[in-house]
């Protein structure tokens, strides 16, 4: 059989188990022989049912195929045989000696004759060996130990015991494809095709013909809904999406196996449960594509990574849903542009001067512009490129002589000429490695702005410290380096102690790639003569051994998702090799063409978007669609370079940093990074109009004291004014949204001392934009609001447990598409006119609790309104599947960040749910409040879920084991009495760490790990109560609602107010003074939009002016910055209204 014939029967397993067809599974396990369920064999032998034990072993191996098969069936058919003689039956006993044991005599006689013997006794525990014999339970586990060690010997069973690592509904994600490829072959494509047989190829009729079966009613597929004008639009370029690839294979092979070592000898002792290595799986023979074709596209039969290029958009992130529904993304149906050269930073904006040669670079991985530079003499220069500055020039110096070793000492006399090989911020960008050319490893600290300091020195490596990087392994950040004494060490990012050595190479190890897939942490390693070898965290040696393309010079990266692997090098003899990997297949997939001459040094290359390849090369930097081998476009950047520049992007890839042949780096930009640059060139005439605007406007506010009160902040190393990593924050509706396309936005700007700061105040509708969305529906409250992640639509939940729908159009006006007050959108409803409104009971609306949260993708939203919880499809409005009757009724509700199977599940009882959707199942339930739960958020870097409830309690859960870790009371205001239905609300900041904290008499910054807060805002005595607040979505501001409709926007830094707006901004003026926002919800992308929810019905659409661009100016901090360092209280502060 075919490897793609097997490869369907796993598919077909999967199928089988996911559908419960438990026996099949079994029966087709056993008939084809190639995966041997140990849990299954497990089972059946410790129940004892031999017949079936046997019957699923012969699919695998035969009595006499082995001496590992033989006593398999010898220690089954024993045990058989003494369980028999114990419970005293005498006639089954010769049956089974006759008919199972007797064909082992040929074997070994004397043994047979032991056994026959064993008949004449009254027990069989006469016999000294069998003495020790107990219960009938403990000798089948006894047994089972034993049989686990054969099979796992049994080289028959090698290549059996581990399943593929498969996303959920592999094979229903193939058909969708199938059948949406057929569809773009049909000579008519319909508008609304219908698919309802799988037996024959779907070819749609005429235009006037009739309609063929759809996909959306296909009992296999599950219900699947249609969008207007053709299937519903998964992604850019298709309506069905493949599932992503989990671990391919050769990761989910030699990453599940401790050692790759053959199986020892049996043994008495007991044995582990980790099947032997996979040699198909660890790559054993990798292959290389012959050099005589460079030009081939080596994309092998069972690559995912062609189905994730022509639909970049995959499903693995959404559920799987009990009713099979595959999830459809809730968005605009219109085809993504292809990448064009346009998109790559090609404009030359800046010139830097470093005064020696640039020999690595790395732009900061938050602050888009700042560039740190290492040289050939050992410099090190910190650039903030949008001013030109250079912040920091260190010169090379062993920061402890006397603790170096004697061969570096040695090295240094000899020759005091040291080079920077590779410099690199970590992920958070807190820290900086450097590793030089001889010997030593240097990691800084970076405190923002040009403090820099010492972190900690190591020699790491004799000779070269050729290559440094950053990983988390075991969720701990360390430190990869590797060096001409051709070791691997792994050291403590935080001490700086040495965590591993892995040897193995046999030439000077170049550069080391760490990664994970999953849960697994692994890193990819390459040596001067070619080699390239992974390793696990575990000492126990490499896993695989390919052979670089290159033979020489070689690195490797990840595209930024993480799914794509690519190598360049560059041969002895000049001949450049870039190159994307076939993990699966250990094989070159796709070799990029482009270089015309030899290459007279070592090429360097970067990724970036998931879209570009880019190299610097023949005195030019050269450009690559990932997707085509052929040379997109190069740049000479103004015959400016030499014959191999350095290069390298940030994170957005809006500019790409090259070095000069006369010791200076060239900035690039593309349209984006133009505009990014171009705010700092206005930054200083930004503030200046700013400030003269706002002293001319009136300031009527009271709480404009409260702006210029000193900051009392509780002290943290981790707090700082550097901008705070873009990630995953948890909205205050429930939903985990990833952040993405967010515009590049400057810290907030500290003001001069010598000017007057005013707090800017909005009281007319001139002074801002603002929109009321229009509803034929009128229900009385909008209690829940948020933005789909797309950022186009906003999706509100009444009081009368009805969704409204805004989507705003792709138009002249509005070509992005995306929420903007400068459109209105439509109420949109599907073609049946249907609504989707949630279950509700006979509760009384005041004390019903609503709650919603929306999948990543915008298929779904989960919601509920006292009643059971209903999950609907966001295209058709349909009520998928409802679960949960109360009571306890839902009243908080949140996706897991990694696995959205997964939901935690606020109730009114004051528990929370841990429940599976796929299953159907309630995991965990947690205990710890007093009252309801009113707000529940994740972080997935520290593993946690903070939880608060109507009892002003927040409490931290661990997400491995959901184990309470710690909890605490708010700290109510004295005098402050706070109401029995006061909801306390929690939301991430983007830096995952630190959280938001939402009560009407306070709103506050908590660290998780130590729970305690670190800034926090009281409103004064006589100031009405908070209805809301949330973070932007970059997390540098905080919008706040009050009773009586006033909006406060807060510096998230400091929590100093910056900007007031006032009811008349924004309601009409004949509007009842009652009327007042209940809930904020924050733009996906923009960070200075956000939407209202009125306790009338109303949904208002906030902007500031196109003049201004941003909500008023950050206040200055006592000591000139907002970096929250902690300041003495005012003589005399006033208690009722103050930040802390």
């Amino acid at each position: 059989m075919s490897s793609l014939s097997r490869e369907l029967v796993f598919l077909i397993l999967q199928f089988l188990d996911e559908e419960k067809f438990k026996e099949t599974v079994h029966r087709l396990e056993q008939e084809s022989g190639f995966f041997f369920n140990m849990k299954y064999f497990e089972d059946e032998v410790l129940n004892g049912n031999w017949d079936e034990v046997e019957r699923y072993l012969s699919g695998f191996t035969k009595v006499d195929d082995n001496r590992y098969s033989m006593k398999i069936f010898f220690e089954i058919r024993k045990q058989k045989y003494l369980e028999a003689l114990d419970k005293h039956d005498r006639s089954k006993a010769v049956d089974i000696l006759v008919k199972d044991l007797k064909v082992f005599a040929s074997f070994n006689e004397e043994l047979f004759k032991e056994i026959t013997q064993l008949l004449t006794l009254e027990n069989f525990r006469e016999n000294e060996q069998l003495s020790k014999y107990g219960d009938t339970k403990s000798a089948r586990t006894i047994m089972l130990v034993e049989l686990k060690k054969l099979i796992e010997a049994n080289p028959l069973f090698r290549e059996k015991l581990l399943f593929p690592t498969l996303k959920s509904s592999r094979l229903r994600t193939l058909i969708n494809q199938s059948l949406n490829w057929q569809h773009q072959l049909c000579k008519n494509p319909r508008p609304n095709p219908d698919i309802k047989t799988l037996f024959v190829d779907h070819s749609c009729g005429q235009p006037n013909g009739a309609h063929a079966p759809s996909p959306a009613n296909n009992p296999l597929l599950g219900s699947m809904p249609k969008a207007a004008g053709g299937f519903p639009p998964l992604g850019a370029h298709g309506p069905f999406q493949p599932t992503p690839a989990s671990v391919p294979m050769p990761l989910a092979g030699w990453m599940s196996n401790s050692s790759a070592v053959t199986h020892p000898a049996i043994s008495g002792g007991p044995m582990g449960l980790n099947s032997p290595a996979n040699p198909a799986a660890i790559l054993k023979h990798p292959r290389t594509p012959p050099s005589g074709n460079p030009v081939v596209d080596y994309a092998s039969g069972d690559s995912d990574h062609i189905s994730k290029r022509t639909r970049p958009i995959g499903i693995s992130d959404e559920m799987n849903l009990p009713v099979n529904v595959l999830p459809v993304p809730y968005s605009q149906n219109h085809s993504q542009a292809m990448y064009a050269s346009d998109d790559l930073p090609k404009t030359v904006v800046r010139t830097l001067i470093q005064g020696s040669t640039p020999t690595s670079m790395d732009f900061h991985p938050i602050q888009q512009t700042i560039l740190l530079v290492g040289t050939n003499v050992g410099d090190i220069g910190l650039w903030e490129v949008g001013t030109r500055e250079r912040l920091v020039l260190k010169n090379f110096k062993v920061w402890e002589l006397g603790e170096c070793s004697i061969p570096l000492q040695s090295s240094l006399v000899k020759d005091p000429d040291v080079s920077v090989n590779r410099i690199i911020w970590s992920p958070d960008g807190n820290l900086f490695g450097v590793a030089y050319s001889k010997h030593i490893v240097q990691v800084y600290s970076y405190h923002g702005g040009n403090d820099v300091r010492q972190h900690f020195e190591i020699d790491a490596h004799i000779g070269g410290v050729n290559d440094i990087a950053f990983s988390t392994p075991k969720k701990q950040l360390c430190i990869v380096t590797c060096g001409d004494d051709k070791l691997i060490k792994v050291w403590d990012a935080t001490t700086g102690s040495k965590q591993y050595t892995f040897e193995g190479h046999e030439a000077p190890v170049y550069s080391v790639c760490p990664h994970h897939k999953e849960n697994i942490q692994f890193i990819f390693s390459t040596a001067l003569d070619g080699k390239i070898k992974a390793w696990l965290y575990d000492n126990l040696g490499s896993r695989v051994d390919y052979d670089a393309p290159s033979r020489f010079y070689t690195t490797m990266a990840y595209s930024a998702d993480g799914t794509r692997l690519f190598s360049c090098g560059t041969s002895k003899e000049g001949q450049l090799h870039i190159d994307e990997w076939n993990e699966t297949e250990g094989v070159v997939k796709r070799n990029y063409v482009g270089s015309r001459k030899r290459s007279s040094g070592v090429v360097q290359f970067d990724t970036t978007r998931n879209r570009f390849l880019a190299a610097g090369d023949e005195f030019l930097v050269k450009f690559w669609d990932m997707d085509n081998i052929n040379l997109l476009a190069t740049i000479d950047v103004e015959g400016s370079l030499p014959a191999s520049p350095r290069i390298r992007f940030n994170k957005e890839g809006t500019l790409l940093a090259v070095s000069t042949h006369d010791n200076g780096i060239k900035i690039l930009a593309n349209a984006d990074g133009l505009r990014l640059l171009r705010a700092f060139d206005n930054r200083s005439l930004d503030v200046s109009r700013a400030t003269s605007e706002t002293m001319s406007k009136p300031i009527i506010n009271p709480l404009s004291a409260a702006a210029a009160t000193p900051s009392i902040t509780v002290t943290s190393a981790a707090v700082n004014d550097r901008v705070i990593p873009a990630g995953i924050a948890s909205g205050m509706s429930g939903e985990n949204r990833n952040l993405v396309d967010v515009k590049p936005r400057l810290i907030d700007e500290s003001m001069d001392k010598s000017k007057i700061w005013k707090l800017t105040e909005i009281n007319e509708q001139a002074h801002c934009r603002s929109l009321r969305l229009i509803d034929n529906l009128r229900p009385s409250k909008i209690q829940r609001l948020i933005y789909t992640n797309s950022g186009v639509a906003l999706l509100a939940l009444a009081s009368n447990a009805i969704h409204l729908l805004w989507k705003w159009p792709r138009n002249e006006k509005n070509s992005s598409g995306k929420a903007t007050t400068n459109a209105s959108p439509q109420l949109w409803q599907p073609p049946s006119g249907i609504l989707m409104t949630n279950d509700m009971t006979d509760a009384k609306p005041e004390e019903v609790v609503p709650c919603f949260a929306l999948s990543k993708n915008d298929s779904y939203v989960m919601s509920a309104s006292g009643g059971k919880i209903s999950l609907f499809n966001m295209m058709t409005f349909k009520t998928m599947t409802t679960f949960m009757p109360p009571p306890p009724a839902a009243t908080f509700l949140a996706f897991h960040p990694q696995d959205n199977n997964i939901i935690a599940i606020g109730m009114d009882d004051s528990t929370i749910q841990i429940y599976n959707v796929r299953v159907d199942e309630v995991k965990s339930k947690l205990r710890g409040h007093s009252k309801r739960i009113t707000g529940l958020a994740f972080s997935h870097p520290l593993n946690i879920l903070v939880s608060s409830g109507a009892d002003s309690q927040i409490c931290v859960w661990g997400t491995d084991g959901w184990e309470k870790l710690r909890s605490r009371f708010l700290q109510i205001p004295s005098g402050r009495a706070s109401s029995a239905a006061s909801d306390t609300r929690v939301q991430f900041h983007q830096d995952q760490i630190h959280f938001l904290v939402v009560h009407e008499t306070q709103i506050a910054i908590y660290e998780a790990n130590k729970l305690e807060y670190e800034r926090q805002w009281i409103p004064r005595e006589c100031s009405p109560p908070i209805s809301y607040a949330t973070f932007s979505c970059d997390s540098q501001l905080v919008y706040v609602s009050f009773l009586d409709a006033t909006i406060c926007i807060f510096s998230a830094a400091n929590l100093r107010l910056r900007c007031r707006i006032n009811p008349t901004a924004y309601l009409p003026a004949d509007i009842s003074s009652n009327v007042h926002p209940l809930v904020i919800a924050a733009h996906p992308s923009e960070p200075n939009q956000f939407a209202l929810g009125l306790t009338d019905g109303g949904v208002h659409v906030l902007e500031p002016l196109e003049s201004e661009g941003k909500w008023g100016v950050a206040p200055p901090s006592e000591n000139g910055s907002t970096s929250g360092v902690p300041v003495a209280p005012p003589t005399g502060a006033s208690a009722s209204e103050q930040q802390r």
